[in-house]
Order: C-alpha cells, then structure tokens, then sequence
C-alpha cells in the first residue's frame, strides 16, 4: 500500500512539474509574439502641416505660391517661425510675395527670418526694427578685420584721436592720441552693397553698415569725423559685455605720466627814485608789502 501511495504521490509531482514547464513555455511564447507585434506597428508620430520650399531658393529671389508646397512635420521638432496656412504666407497673393534673405535648398522649412515681410524687397529696410538705424562706417583692410566681416556679425567699435586742449593738459589728462572703446556688440546688416549673410568668402570693403540706436548715430559721426575707427570682430557665442576700455601712448609704452612743471615765481622789486641834478637814480631797497 504504501508502495502504490509513494508510486502515485512521485507521479503527480512529475505531472506538476510538467505542467509548470509547459505554461512557463506557453508565457515566454506569447510575450515574444507580443514584443514582435509591438516592434512591427508604426510608431504614431504627432505632425502638424507647414511650408516648405519646392527648390532651392537664393538671396534676393521672389517667392510666390508655385514655390511652396505643403508637408507634414513632426511636432517636437518644429522650428520658431514656421508658416502652417497659405494665409500667413502669402496675406495677398502672389500680389504681394515675399523675398528670400537667407539661401534655402529644396524642402526646406520657411521660417520668418530668412524671409521679408509681405511685398517688400531684401533691402537693408527690412531688417531695421522699430527705432533703430542704419549707419555706414568707412574701414580699409587694417580696420575692418582684414575683409572677415559678413552681414549678422557683431564688431566693437573702436576710435582712436587727440583728446588734447590746444596744447594745454592738466594733470591726470592722456597726452596724445588715445584709443577708446565707444560701442560694444554692434550689429553689422551690411558689407559694402551686400546684405546677404551667406557670402563666405572674405573681401576687402569700403564701408561696412551697422543698426544702431538715433544716439549711437550721433555719436558715430561725431567719432568718424574727428578721429579714426577701427572694428574688432566679437565671437557669434560671446555674451559678455566690455568695460570702458581707454589707452594712450604712456600707458602702452608704460610709462609713468610727467610731472607738472610749476611756474616760477615772480620775484617782486622795490626801488626809490633818486633826481640828482638832471639823471634819476634807481636804488633797491628792501619791499614791505
């Protein structure tokens, strides 16, 4: 008897265990078919329609509604300034198209800056917000940075000139000509007639021209007029800004500032005047006042 009970206890110990490696096989089973089904549907990805280019597209170039064609965009990667209708595009038509600031090649997205406003053309205008102006600055290849200078770049401004009074200084005033940081971080929008950022290679200009504030203007022809300008290129990632910056002639050479010569003092002389028949003698005597 309990031969026949030991017999049947190992047998449904051996069916259990059966049945345990059978629905363990079954689960492992069904969660691979699952994770391949999973891998094989489409990721759902979130688009919204926007504008983009239908060729490439150069600065200076008109674009109208034949140039332009509409696409779906995913939307955790859509840019800043993007056009969704044709509405926001084109406000008026082909009556009214916009012009291209920036080179763009074919399908790419429209974004605001890299194209002017409804109907007007890619002149300097375009890119002078509200209360800001445009100033042209002479330079050669020594002052403008020998020809590396494209529109978007900013430039300190340097002036360099003779801050002397007629000859006549005090103490603690620079002697000679005197270098002076006079704006910092100016924007460039224009390289002799050129407003277009994408040139690369470098030219020798004549003028260059910078948006800068009606005082700013002033201050400018003041120093042009008066002096020498030079501009010294900021890197596009610097956001520091420049203290007053100002060195004369001594200080480069380092040299201490000269004293200044007291005048002598005028020595005062009293005399007595003396007629002895027709000849008047001056005689020295000792002053009391």
């Amino acid at each position: 008897m309990r031969l026949i009970f030991g017999l049947v206890l190992v047998l449904g110990l051996g069916l259990a265990g059966f049945a345990v490696y059978m629905a363990k096989s079954y689960i492992q089973n069904y969660q691979a078919q699952l994770e391949q089904e999973r891998n094989a549907r489409p990721v759902v990805i979130e688009t919204v329609d926007i504008y983009v280019t239908n060729k490439a597209l150069q600065y200076g170039e008109r674009i109208t509604t034949e140039d332009v064609r509409q696409v779906a965009f995913p939307v955790s990667a859509l840019p800043e300034g993007v056009y969704r209708t044709v509405e926001e595009l084109f406000p008026k038509g082909d009556e009214e198209p916009r012009t291209v600031l920036r080179a763009m090649e074919k399908s790419e997205a429209i974004l605001a800056v890299k194209v002017t406003g409804a109907g007007e053309d890619a002149g300097i205008t375009s890119q002078l917000a509200r209360g800001m102006r445009a100033f042209a600055i002479k330079v050669d290849s020594m002052s403008g940075v020998s020809g590396f200078l494209r529109p978007g770049d900013r430039v300190d401004v340097y002036w360099t000139g003779n801050i002397g009074r007629g000859g006549m200084r005090t103490e603690g005033d620079s002697e000679g000509d005197v270098t002076k940081l006079i704006e910092a971080g100016v924007k460039l929008i224009a390289v002799d007639q050129s407003a277009n950022s994408d040139v690369t290679e470098a030219s020798i200009a004549r003028t260059v021209t910078v948006v800068v504030r009606p005082d700013q203007v002033a201050a400018l022809a003041q120093a042009q007029a008066t002096g020498r300008l030079a501009l010294s290129l900021v890197g596009t990632s610097d956001d520091t800004t420049a203290d007053i910056i100002e060195v004369d002639q001594r200080q480069l050479l380092g040299l201490a500032s000269a004293p200044m010569a007291e005048p002598a003092p005028i020595q005062q002389v009293c005399t007595i005047r003396t007629r002895r028949g027709g000849d008047v003698i001056e005689t020295p005597i000792p002053c009391t006042n």
